[in-house]
């Protein structure tokens, strides 16, 4: 029944997205800032414990209640508590609101205000970037974005669902990447993060995406130029195979034949980042140092990205599909 929960929740998300400053969302900032502030004691031990509380208290939240549900209450219910929490943990409008302001600003020739809009976006320095570097960078962080918000909660929920787990692995995989990335950045308004909490979070964010990371990759492959995907992804991972965002960003620079990669934008200063909300990603690390081979960013390659990452949904919706109909029916 889990695809039945993935498409409630995707059409749910598009009719009514999810706010910015909603509850959900700012529990779990406060819930994450208590644990770094009451458990983070500087060495790897308690770095590890921190992560394991931030991170697997809201996960054994969520498989408790659907465990509940479907013992006591049944499973419709179970299904609903799925689907409520991939509405907050799924979804392209949780940014692609940024991808579409600056591929507007773009369209109508004004490029200050498509830096303006990059720039607030990912919290950098892009006052200086020319126009196929403002269309590499928003690719670039649009299909992360993508990745992380759709992609890989999609892999987390489905597998873990398959084993009984229920909506436990979007739940996981979501927080896991946040915490990652809150506790990566100093903030002035946030506890101080010692170094082994944050190289746990790190580590085990890379555990946490690898495979996900493949699934989205193998996905752009197949619905894109699988050749050149492939290709492109084959020599990534020779080059820089610690690197989960590289593969995805090798793929889709052979599916669609984009030169992606090179300098990345510097951050502004700490002091000067807000809160990191839970739903945007903020300073994606990309992670390409070697631009890919491929034709120069252009405003066209925005639309290509926005087909290949919709065929590339499509897809595993027809995959999950048929394997929910195939169990139906076995």
């Amino acid at each position: 029944m889990s695809f039945f929960a993935i498409v409630f929740a995707l059409l749910l998300e598009q009719v009514r997205p999810l706010g910015h400053d909603n509850p959900v969302h700012a529990g779990v900032r406060a819930w994450i800032r208590w644990v770094s502030r009451n458990v983070d004691a500087g060495t790897p031990v308690h770095g590890w414990l921190a992560w394991t509380l931030a991170v697997g208290v809201p996960g054994g939240a969520s498989l408790a209640i659907y465990w509940a549900l479907q013992a006591w209450v049944g499973w419709p219910f179970a299904v609903l508590w799925s689907a409520a929490l991939l509405y907050v943990t799924l979804g392209f409008r949780q940014f692609s609101h940024h991808f579409t302001d600056i591929r507007d600003a773009l369209a109508a020739g004004d490029e200050a205000l498509a830096r303006e809009h990059l720039a607030r976006w990912q919290r950098v320095d892009a006052h200086e970037l020319p126009r196929s570097e403002i269309v590499r960078h928003v690719i670039e962080y649009s299909v992360l974005a993508a990745h992380r918000h759709v992609f890989g909660v999609l892999a987390w929920f489905s597998i873990l669902a398959a084993l009984g787990f229920g909506p436990a692995g979007a739940v996981l995989y979501r927080v896991g990447e946040f915490v990652a990335r809150y506790w990566h950045h100093p903030v002035a308004s946030r506890p101080m993060v010692s170094p082994p909490l944050r190289q746990a979070a790190s580590q085990a964010w890379f555990v946490m995406d690898w495979l996900p990371a493949r699934i989205t990759a193998l996905g752009f492959a197949v619905v894109g130029s699988f050749e050149e995907a492939v290709d492109s992804w084959r020599n990534q991972v020779q080059r820089h195979p610690e690197d989960n965002d590289g593969v995805i960003l090798a793929a889709t620079s052979g599916a669609i034949n984009v030169r992606l990669g090179g300098q990345p934008l510097k951050p502004v200063a700490p002091a000067a980042v807000p809160e990191i909300p839970l739903a945007e990603d903020a300073q994606l690390v990309t992670g390409l140092d070697q631009p890919l081979p491929g034709r120069d960013p252009e405003s066209a390659h925005l639309v290509q990205v926005v087909g290949l990452v919709w065929r590339s949904v499509v897809m595993w919706l027809v995959l999950l599909a048929l394997l929910t109909f195939a169990r139906l029916l076995g």
